[in-house]
């Protein structure tokens, strides 16, 4: 035609052109060009201008007449035409093919003017590609048998394709589909253009454009009103919107014909049926209208909101199909479409806008994580078509939450401007309480398809790396890091981009899809990554682990020759009264003690950390009620080692210290016995009373002596084994917190130190009360013996050395002054003396006694174990019916 001479006459040129698709000779071709000269100047043009209408009911006319591979090569070729520029008004060619193919002349015609049609549509195919899975079309194979063909194959079916693919995922789901843009006509909006709010006048004139308005001038005698008006109403009702003869009933809250109108039983079952579809329509869209314009709703639901408004555009699209469907009809005049079939055509749309509807139930007033795990409640759904929409739904829904993921575990960066996401921050909290209060769970935030045990692991590894940057001050680079963000994108530079954007949906569609393990290896390699290099840090920068054994050296009395000679350097200045003593002869003294013992050879951050603490002073205290170890403890140690955790610490000191003192009292006392005994042996008078002071601290040795086996060996070492092994085999900070306070808290309780057993603790006081009493009461009877052994020295000196120089030895004044000295310490000393020791050992066994009745009724099998061993010989059982019952009941099961 590019050859054609430019001074040739349109009708020349036509009637060329008929003879080129024909092939005919000049005089048969003469009937065809003026059929082609009358199509060519009607005025179908102005009848259809939408591109999108004319290629669909073109399509579907060559499915009717069993061409789907005609079909398909028209939809290749139009797909390059538009991609094409050179042909500009593609509208008015397809309105002359669609004109050319429906004029009834050329069917009922001669051969040639059929050979005229066949050549006209006769277009060059291509290889079809399988449809995918259509959104919102109808199964045709799901017709009655007996419905015509051309109905079945009307404008839903044929837009959409059909729905015996296996494929369950919407073509419309796949990555980078963008539906082919279509002009606005009627009430139809182009799909993803805004919605505009349809007014009263809107309504009334496409009403009016339909026809709707000759149902009023129908006259009344008519017995029924005709399908097709009802059909041209439910075109509105599935936009929420009221037809002529079809409302929305308050009482029912459903779209019902009139009840003065008169249509069968039947009919009025299919539009009750058929309005469900836009009763749910206005609830999917009163929820998006109502949220449109609000943005504090969050990410997530922003989200929601987008994969709702696309499904309502698929929706929308359909309703257009229906309107184009009704308008041929009503140009052709042949109806073949029924209420019957529009059922038939709209039951998947039903279902999928039913879905969203429950969606939009069960999402009121959610955010965040919370509105993604209830949709995620859907995705176990029978039906693969709703489970495709809910997967769909909730891959736009769980962008955001993967975003922020993904950011807070590689970066630490935490963007939560609408608090959605379930790792929540506090900006008021200062680095050094960082990993304790800074990062919190939202437990309501957490969608269900993340474990708890997954949040957690999320939680500590962005903590992890705050805790890296802000408190320890190590910007290094972790180790792999790079390799784990990159390991899914190495291929070459062509792929990379289509590859990245694979990785990343398979990303965020393997969080709630539990037979993905890419979600969840993804978190396990990234926390054990990040744990670890914070745990070396811990242990090779700051020196952790040598901080914790300072602590049990020191403050839990472990380094054995340190504490001993720091107890007897600190005798004479302990036994003053507290309020004499000055922290700096104290510090001398411990320094002094630090270089005379193994203590020396400890690294110098340590020894420089160890201090003296005085405790708060009460009237009557020594010295050795407030004296204290401290051991100061900053930077990233303090998240383990934190106030809390040293104020226990300071109090198993205090009570170690003190049955230490115990043990050092009674050892003191008994090799004082064991030197006095050979002094005083020329004073039989004080046979009875040694021997009962020997017996008392012996008891008391014993007794001291179990006690602090219990706990040197039973709860300090015990406890001190199982923490070294889970600290060694901790695998994030968290772990090693963990079991350093458990650690603390079973030396805790197993020392008596709990709430709990406040009572037991009063009472194992008082016994230590008893043996410092006790101790007095030695001192005051050796500082007397030793008196009047003296004395009475003396006197035998002095009197043999009268004797030696010939004089009388004494005079009977000195006799009998020394007589009645004697006197009064055999007869007033020793008797008090003896009842004295005599009502100390009653009162320490009744304390004994109640105090082995007190271990008796605790649950730890530990403290029973020691009851019996304090009462090895039985000795207290005898005495004591309420210890007789109460350990034969604890101890016959151990037998």
């Amino acid at each position: 035609m590019s050859h054609t001479n430019a001074s040739e006459s349109p009708h020349t040129l036509l009637h060329k052109l008929c003879g080129q698709i024909t092939g005919l000779k000049d005089d048969d071709i003469s009937p065809l060009y003026q059929f082609a000269l009358t199509t060519v100047s009607s005025s179908i043009a102005s009848s259809e201008t939408d591109e999108f209408v004319l290629s669909e009911k073109i399509k579907k006319k060559l499915a009717r007449q069993g061409r789907e591979k005609d079909a398909a090569g028209f939809s290749e070729i139009l797909r390059k035409l538009q991609s094409n520029s050179a042909l500009q008004d593609r509208t008015s060619i397809l309105c002359l093919l669609l004109r050319l193919a429906d004029d009834k002349s050329l069917r009922q015609g001669s051969k040639q003017k059929v050979t005229f049609n066949q050549g006209l549509l006769s277009l060059p195919s291509s290889t079809p590609h399988p449809a995918g899975k259509p959104r919102w079309g109808a199964t045709p194979s799901s017709f009655n048998s007996t419905t015509d063909r051309s109905a079945a194959s009307s404008g839903i079916s044929s837009i959409h394709g059909t729905l015996s693919s296996t494929e369950p995922t919407p073509q419309s789901f796949a990555p980078g589909f963008t539906p082919a843009p279509r002009k606005q006509k009627g009430l139809f909006r182009t799909p993803g253009a805004p919605v505009r709010e349809t007014t009263s006048k809107d309504v009334s004139s496409v009403k009016g454009s339909l026809g709707l308005s000759s149902i009023i001038t129908q006259p009344k005698n008519l017995d029924e009103i005709p399908e097709s008006v009802l059909l041209r109403d439910m075109v509105f009702i599935f936009q929420g919107i009221e037809g002529k003869l079809i409302h929305l009933d308050p009482d029912r809250d459903a779209f019902v014909i009139d009840s003065k109108v008169h249509v069968r039983k039947s009919t009025r079952t299919f539009v009750t049926k058929l309005g469900e579809c836009g009763w749910l329509h206005n609830k999917v869209k009163k929820f998006t209208n109502s949220h449109n314009k609000d943005r504090s709703i969050g990410l997530v639901a922003q989200s929601f909101l987008s994969a709702l408004q696309q499904e309502l555009t698929d929706y929308y699209r359909l309703i257009a199909v229906l309107e184009s469907q009704l308008h041929q009809e009503e140009v052709g005049g042949h109806p073949t479409l029924s209420l019957r079939q529009l059922v038939v055509w709209t039951c998947e749309p039903l279902v999928r806008i039913k879905a969203l509807a429950a969606m939009v139930d069960v999402c009121q007033g959610k955010r965040g994580g919370g509105l993604a795990s209830a949709i995620h409640s859907y995705l176990q759904h029978g039906d693969p078509s709703i489970q495709a929409l809910v997967k769909h739904t909730l891959t736009l829904v769980v962008q955001p939450i993967f975003s922020t993921i993904t950011r807070w575990i590689y970066d630490g960066e935490l963007e939560d401007a609408y608090h959605e996401f379930f790792v929540a921050s506090n900006p008021v909290v200062k680095d050094d309480r960082l990993w304790h209060d800074k990062y919190t769970v939202r437990k309501a935030m957490i969608p269900s398809f993340i474990s708890p045990d997954q949040a957690n692991k999320i939680l500590l590894t962005g903590k992890s790396i705050n805790f890296l940057r802000q408190v320890c001050k190590d910007r290094t680079t972790i180790r792999n890091r790079d390799a784990i963000k990159n390991a899914e994108t190495t291929q070459g530079e062509q792929e990379r981009s289509l590859r990245i954007i694979s990785v990343n949906l398979i990303s965020v569609e393997s969080i709630f899809m539990q037979d993905m393990l890419a979600f969840p290896k993804m978190i396990d390699t990234v926390y054990k990554e990040t744990s670890q290099h914070l745990l070396e840090v811990l242990h090779n920068k700051y020196k952790f682990m040598e901080h914790l054994k300072a602590m049990r050296r020191y403050l839990l009395l472990g380094q054995g020759d340190f504490i001993r000679h720091l107890m007897d350097l600190l005798e004479d200045n302990l036994a003053r009264p507290a309020a004499s003593l000055f922290m700096h002869n104290l510090t001398e003294i411990l320094e002094s003690a630090i270089r005379a013992t193994n203590a020396q050879f400890d690294d110098s951050d340590i020894l420089k950390r160890l201090d003296v603490r005085l405790l708060e002073v009460s009237p009557e205290d020594t010295g050795w009620d407030v004296f204290s170890l401290d051991y100061h403890v900053d930077g990233p140690i303090r998240t383990v080692f934190t106030p809390e955790c040293m104020n226990i610490y300071l109090r198993v000191f205090n009570f170690l210290w003190r049955a230490k003192r115990m043990e050092y009292i009674l050892a003191a006392v008994f090799k004082e016995q064991l030197n006095n005994a050979r002094l005083l042996r020329n004073m039989p008078e004080l046979c009875m009373v040694l021997h009962q002071g020997h017996l008392i601290c012996n008891e008391m040795f014993h007794f001291v002596q179990q006690v602090q086996y219990y706990l040197n060996f039973e709860v300090l070492e015990c406890a001190w084994d199982e923490l070294l092994q889970k600290v060694t085999e901790a695998t994030d900070l968290d772990h090693i917190i963990s079991a350093h306070q458990e650690f603390l808290d079973n030396i805790n309780t197993r020392s008596l130190l709990d709430t709990q057993s406040s009572k037991i603790l009063t009472q194992l006081r008082t016994i230590f009360d008893l043996i410092i009493k006790f101790e007095k009461i030695q001192e005051g009877l050796y500082l007397a013996a030793t008196d009047e052994l003296e004395a009475r020295e003396r006197y035998q000196k002095n009197l043999k050395r009268q004797e030696e120089m010939g004089e009388w030895g004494v005079t009977g004044d000195e006799e009998e002054e020394e007589e009645q000295r004697k006197q009064e310490f055999i007869n007033a000393f020793i008797p008090t003396t003896r009842s004295q020791l005599r009502l100390l050992a009653e009162s320490y066994q009744n304390m004994v006694q109640q105090f082995l009745v007190m271990l008796m009724g605790i649950p730890d099998i530990n403290l029973r174990f020691l009851s019996v061993r304090l009462d090895f010989n039985e000795h207290y059982k005898a005495k004591e019916p309420k210890l007789r019952l109460s350990l034969g009941r604890k101890v016959k099961p151990q037998a």
